[in-house]
């Protein structure tokens, strides 16, 4: 979710809303000459016979009754910031805001590139091993390094800076979120989100031929956020397929104190918290999910991300984030992928949100080609 979570509520941004302080949403990084690390280039895991999965999984929590046990069978009718505001508050109150911050300096200056360049980094192929490959089957997730050079982070950085800049930022919470970039008239951007590097590793880690994008965002934490609530993002999306995979392409190390996207290993170990209820008032939910992952010792990664460092969960990860307790805030470009000639879900829900915005004119049971779902994988 985390990456997918803002797909959830979608409406008009408020006029009223405060902007972020200048010091934190400059509208330009400095610009000096730099060495852009070398691309890891080669032969990437390809043409696997595609896997078979299960479109549907027999899961409590995500069932019609729970939902309205659990008081989210309703539309959602504020603002995007308003929700994440909301969902924020579920988060284990112990974990909360902090109280002072760590100083952290802003990312080096270096040479951004031009828009041919950037545009040929990613589209190089990475060169994705069979280690990494089991290990996302194993575990759900797996981290990558240097998949980005430290000017094309900066590019994405500065886009990003800018756009935040121009609109109405943060809620009250110091979450931003902003949706559907490649479509936001940032080329920058829509190199991002539509990169046969990215899309290639999500197919190849999926083991499937193909994969189409549903939507890419922005997800910054401005100094202070606080933490984000134990999730999966499987509810989310209503696509009739397990094969969905999420990139979250940090434009910025994140260090332990930034609140690095954290992941429960094990590829079913969202049956662990499956006793855990919902709840839409308060942290039970999040500090029962933590309970039943400490009863059962799940193993917890919340290791800091390096420059150029990108992750990959699967839609049934688990995952979390801490605040962000530094002085300097934290910005990720994420996309999600699904594997191609998946269809709707028959009877898509209030919790997929804006689905329609992301997939306008699919049909329930039907396979997901719209334009705004291109094949991004080649």
């Amino acid at each position: 979710m985390p990456a997918a979570l803002s797909l959830r509520r979608h409406a008009r941004p408020r006029r009223d809303a405060r902007r972020p302080a200048a010091g934190h949403l400059p509208r330009r990084l400095p610009r000096r000459a730099g060495r852009r690390l070398p691309l890891r280039t080669g032969r990437p895991v390809r043409h696997r016979p595609p896997r078979r999965s299960p479109v549907t999984v027999d899961s409590r929590i995500l069932s019609a009754e729970h939902a309205r046990e659990s008081g989210v069978d309703r539309p959602w009718e504020q603002t995007n910031e308003d929700w994440w505001d909301w969902y924020l508050s579920l988060a284990d109150a112990r974990d909360g805001a902090p109280t002072e911050l760590v100083a952290v300096d802003p990312p080096d200056a270096v040479a951004l590139p031009t828009l041919d360049e950037l545009r040929d980094e990613l589209a190089t192929p990475y060169e994705l091993g069979s280690e990494a490959v089991e290990r996302f089957e194993r575990d759900g997730y797996v981290k990558l390094r240097d998949v980005l050079s430290p000017g094309a982070l900066a590019a994405g950085r500065t886009e990003v800076l800018r756009l935040a800049a121009a609109g109405d930022g943060p809620g009250r919470s110091g979450f931003l979120s902003m949706d559907l970039m490649w479509r936001s008239g940032s080329q920058v951007l829509e190199l991002f989100a539509l990169s046969p590097r990215i899309g290639r590793i999500a197919a190849d880690l999926l083991q499937v031929a193909d994969v189409r994008l549903y939507h890419d965002n922005v997800l910054s934490k401005e100094p202070g956020c606080g933490r984000t609530p134990w999730h999966f993002d499987a509810h989310h999306f209503p696509i009739a397929s397990r094969d969905v995979v999420t990139s979250w392409v940090p434009l910025q190390a994140i260090p332990a104190p930034m609140g690095p996207l954290a992941f429960a290993a094990g590829k079913d170990v969202w049956k662990t918290a499956e006793a855990v209820d919902f709840s839409s008032t308060d942290d039970s939910y999040d500090r029962g999910v933590a309970e039943a992952f400490r009863a059962a010792d799940v193993q917890v990664d919340d290791s800091p991300f390096a420059l150029g460092e990108i992750s990959f969960h699967h839609s049934w990860c688990f995952h979390y984030a801490r605040a962000n307790a530094t002085t300097q805030p934290r910005m990720v470009h994420a996309s999600t992928y699904f594997a191609d000639d998946a269809r709707l879900v028959d009877e898509p829900t209030m919790v997929s949100g804006d689905w329609q915005r992301f997939m306008p004119g699919a049909r329930p049971g039907a396979v997901i080609d719209t334009p705004l779902n291109p094949i991004v994988s080649r």
